[in-house]
C-alpha cells in the first residue's frame, strides 16, 4: 500500500496503512502543483501571488515540510499544492494517484542561481514518469530568481536550462512534451505573467476568448486588452498581440486602485437595497472606469462579473470623443463573454 503523505490540512484522508478513504469536494477541484528542490522559491511564489505577501517578507518563511494547499475562490476555483522538495514522489511506496490524480498543470520551480544540474535531472525524471500515467498534465518550468543575474548571463542561463531539459527528455523518448518555460522573479510582474500563461492553459474557452478580444481591440483601436482575475491579478486571456510587461503593470495597478475604492465606496450584492431596480441595472451594466494620460496611455476598465474585469489600453487621441461607441461595443462584448463563460 502507499505511504501516508505529509499534509498541512485534511486533504485526502488515509487509513493507518496509507489507503485513501475518500476525497472531499475541495480535493476534487482542479489542482495545480508547485514542485522543485528545497529552497527553490515555491512557497515564496505561492504567498506573493495568492496571499499578497510583500516579496521582501518571504525571507522569513520556513522551509516547507508538509504539502501546503491553497484553495482559490476567484474566476476558476482550483487548488495550489506546494510540495516539499525533499521528498521523492516517484517512490513506488507512495500513492501517486493521491497527489497527481486530477492535476491540471505542474509548475517546476528551478533556482537559476543554484547548480541546476540536479534539479534538471529530477524534473526530467518526473515528467517522463508522469507522462506514462497522467498524459493530460501540462508542465511549466519557472526559471526563478532570474532578476539576480545580469542580462547577458540571464539569457545564457535560460537557453542552457531549456536545452538541457529538451535534450534529456528527447533521450528518454519524449520529443515534444507539453512544457513551457518562463523567466520569473517575485520582485516584478514576471511571476504574475508566468502564472497567467499557466492558468490560460487550463481555460478551455481560451481560443474563443482570444478571438473576441482581438475583435474588440481592432474595432476600438485598443493597443492591448486583457481579461483580469480581479483578486489574483492573473489575466485569463488577452488579445494575441505581444504582451508589454510595463503595460501589464499599469493594468494591475489600475485594478488595485479600483478594488481599494470599491471596498470603501462600492455596493455589496448582499446588501438589502430598497431601490432594487437601480441595483439590478447597475449589475446588468457592470461597473466601468477609465483614466487618461497615465504614461501616455488611457486605461479603460469594465466589470464582467465580480471576479473578472475587462481592461484595455489605448493611445487613441480620439478616445474621449468616441467613448460612447466604445462603451456600447464593450457592453456587447460583456454580454457575449458571460455566455461563453457560462455565467448567465
Amino acid at each position: 500500500m502507499g505511504k501516508g503523505i505529509p499534509t498541512a490540512d485534511a486533504g485526502p484522508t488515509t487509513t493507518g496503512n496509507g489507503d485513501i478513504k475518500h476525497r472531499s469536494k475541495r480535493d476534487q477541484k482542479p489542482r495545480l502543483l508547485l514542485m522543485g528542490l528545497k529552497r527553490s522559491g515555491k512557497t515564496s511564489i505561492s504567498n506573493v501571488v495568492f496571499r499578497k505577501m510583500t516579496p521582501s517578507d518571504t525571507i522569513f518563511l520556513d522551509t516547507t515540510t508538509t504539502i501546503q494547499k491553497e484553495a482559490t475562490h476567484t474566476f476558476m476555483d482550483f487548488q495550489i499544492w506546494d510540495l516539499p522538495g525533499q521528498i521523492d514522489y516517484l517512490d513506488r511506496s507512495f500513492d501517486a494517484e493521491s497527489i497527481f490524480g486530477g492535476v491540471g498543470a505542474m509548475i517546476w520551480v528551478l533556482d537559476a542561481l543554484d547548480n541546476y544540474m540536479e534539479t534538471v535531472g529530477h524534473l526530467t525524471d518526473t515528467v517522463f514518469h508522469l507522462q506514462q500515467s497522467y498524459p493530460s498534465i501540462k508542465y511549466s518550468v519557472f526559471i526563478h530568481k532570474i532578476d539576480c543575474l545580469t542580462e547577458d548571463l540571464r539569457d545564457d542561463t535560460v537557453r542552457d536550462i531549456t536545452q538541457r531539459i529538451t535534450d534529456d527528455l528527447y533521450d528518454v523518448g519524449l520529443e515534444n512534451p507539453p512544457i513551457s518555460y518562463h523567466s520569473t522573479s517575485i520582485f516584478d510582474s514576471s511571476i504574475f505573467e508566468a502564472f497567467s500563461k499557466v492558468m490560460q492553459s487550463l481555460v478551455p474557452q481560451l481560443p474563443v476568448l482570444e478571438s473576441l478580444l482581438d475583435t474588440i481591440g481592432a474595432s476600438c483601436h485598443f493597443e492591448k486588452v486583457y481579461l483580469f482575475d480581479v483578486i489574483s491579478k492573473i489575466y485569463i486571456a488577452s488579445d494575441t498581440t505581444s504582451v508589454d510587461l510595463r503595460a501589464y503593470e499599469l493594468c494591475s495597478d489600475f485594478i488595485n486602485i479600483i478594488v481599494d475604492l470599491s471596498e470603501v465606496y462600492g455596493w455589496h450584492q448582499e446588501t438589502d437595497f430598497h431601490e432594487g431596480e437601480q441595483l439590478a441595472a447597475l449589475q446588468a451594466h457592470g461597473a466601468e472606469s477609465y483614466v487618461n494620460n497615465i504614461k501616455g496611455y488611457t486605461l479603460y476598465l469594465r466589470e464582467i462579473n465580480r471576479n473578472l474585469s475587462f481592461i484595455a489600453i489605448s493611445k487613441d487621441p480620439a478616445f474621449d470623443r468616441e467613448k460612447s461607441l466604445i462603451d456600447y461595443n464593450v457592453g456587447m462584448l460583456r454580454d457575449t463573454l458571460l455566455k461563453v463563460l457560462d455565467y448567465v
